[in-house]
């Protein structure tokens, strides 16, 4: 701990951003980071407080109140190696993950909890800036093969770590690019691409081999990889959306959200392709309010659509949570998010009955208000509106991974898809089938990438426990 009375003194700083009408004109990160002394200065706010409920809140356990306080001191090289330690890619994290740690934040009782994300966006960038981040090749090779099918957050923490204790490591990836839903599934406004790149050659000079347009099960043989590998992780994306099967579902005009971020992803990387959903000039409605929906917002508004509106099933939820209710828990409040502050109508509790359309285009959706009692949806009698539209992006959520693959490889399933895989134990994260594990979303279903990039590292150990009888990574 820096300085004892910080947390009394000053008060939280948040990153600031680019202005609205600049950052629209193109695909680039927006949001800037605290500068050294703004980030030292809210390093200071971390209380001494006996239980770092921070660190449990992050999945990854980051040793938080540790690297605060080594801001604090600027001593930023070892701030990098503490926050390395437990994070392969904070990165990622510090731009895109919701922070569950702040919420867990003692100081969040009763204030503005500490700006953990932005300090954490601060260390990294200084890192790269500097040139401490350097790739750590094994001194020593253990003759052992691990294939990895799926490059996302996940797969990518699992052969980092299994590349640093000597395995030979292939990832397989069945688009054309290395970074699964972290290259196609967030736009570069959130995510600039290149902080995936760069990652790639470090773990290429670790001894990481990546395999592009390798799809399992279409061109690769699942029986071939658990053949010639010694162990299999499997580490795809929740990838399968939930639809919405009303009267005029098959009009066109209605998408998946996916396929109209993936596309525009694709063609921010010089991708040409023959066709894209495009939102110019359109009345635009998302239905979803996660975070996915508000990513077609934001995409939407690049596209200079003509109106984007969000629309959400469920109530509601308020400016602010009663904290002593809920703390240390993730809180269920309004987000706003820098999408939704570009330009966007929200409504909540609304759902969509019908599809309207002309000629086979979408024109429209009929839409009601409903209302949610003793957690049953009742729909509000003569609340019935028609909201115009000429593109309609679904984004409520994903159902499961691709079937097709857990099918190649015959693992079980739990009740919902997944393939079933105990996080516990001796065998954790190890499937029906020797030799195959899963880990990342392919197991739990759709979440965060820091739960991703802790379930690659714990998946690790288990691997290298499996093949060494003995495993030095961390839990």
């Amino acid at each position: 701990m820096g300085k004892v009375t910080g947390f009394l003194e000053f008060g939280r700083l948040s990153e600031g951003n680019l202005k609205v009408e600049e950052r629209l004109t193109n695909y680039k990160e927006f949001v800037l980071h605290l500068s050294d002394e703004d980030s030292r200065v809210q390093g200071a706010r971390c209380m001494d407080c006996g239980i770092p409920f921070c660190m449990s809140g992050c999945p990854v356990n980051n040793i938080i109140p540790d690297w605060n306080d080594l801001v604090y001191q600027q001593d930023w090289s070892k701030a990098i190696e503490v926050l390395h330690s437990t994070n392969n890619f904070p990165e990622f994290t510090g731009r895109i993950c919701p922070a569950p740690c702040e919420a867990a934040c003692t100081l969040n009782i009763n204030n503005d909890a500490v700006g953990i994300k932005s300090i954490e966006h601060a260390i990294i960038d200084k890192a790269w800036e500097q040139g401490w981040v350097l790739p750590q090749p094994p001194k020593t090779k253990s003759g052992k093969k691990v294939a990895i099918v799926g490059s996302g957050p996940a797969g990518l923490a699992a052969a980092q770590q299994l590349a640093r204790v000597g395995h030979s490591v292939v990832v397989f990836e069945k688009e054309n690019r290395i970074g699964g839903l972290l290259r196609y599934g967030i736009p570069d406004f959130k995510l600039e691409k290149s902080h995936i790149d760069r990652r790639i050659e470090q773990m290429k000079s670790e001894g990481v081999e990546f395999r592009v347009n390798q799809n399992v099960s279409v061109n690769v043989s699942a029986d071939e990889l658990i053949e010639n590998f010694d162990a299999v992780v499997l580490a795809g994306g929740a990838e399968f959306p939930r639809d919405l099967k009303v009267p005029g579902r098959d009009l066109d005009g209605v998408h998946f959200a996916m396929d109209f971020l993936t596309a525009q992803n694709k063609v921010v990387a010089g991708d040409h392709l023959n066709e894209q959903i495009m939102a110019t000039g359109k009345h635009v409605v998302v239905i979803g309010g996660g975070d996915t929906g508000s990513d077609c917002v934001g995409t939407s508004n690049r596209h200079k659509a003509s109106s984007v509106t969000q629309l959400e099933l469920m109530p509601q939820p308020p400016d602010k949570e009663d904290k002593q209710l809920v703390w240390p828990n993730w809180p269920l409040k309004l987000r706003t998010s820098s999408s939704h502050e570009e330009g966007c109508e929200r409504d909540w509790s609304i759902t969509t009955k019908e599809f309207i359309g002309d000629n086979g285009k979408l024109t429209g959706l009929k839409v009601a208000k409903v209302n949610w009692v003793n957690g049953k949806m009742e729909e509000v009698k003569g609340s019935e509106f028609v909201i115009k539209a000429d593109l309609v992006l679904l984004a409520m959520g994903f159902v499961s991974p691709i079937q097709k693959v857990l099918d190649a490889f015959g693992v079980e399933k739990d009740a919902r898809g997944n393939a079933s895989a105990n996080t516990e134990g001796d065998r954790s994260y190890a499937t029906s089938k020797s030799k195959v594990f899963a880990a990342g979303d392919i197991r739990r279903g759709q979440s965060l990438v820091v739960w991703a990039i802790r379930e690659g590292r714990q998946c690790a150990r288990s691997v290298d426990e499996f093949l060494m009888g003995s495993s030095d990574l961390p839990r």
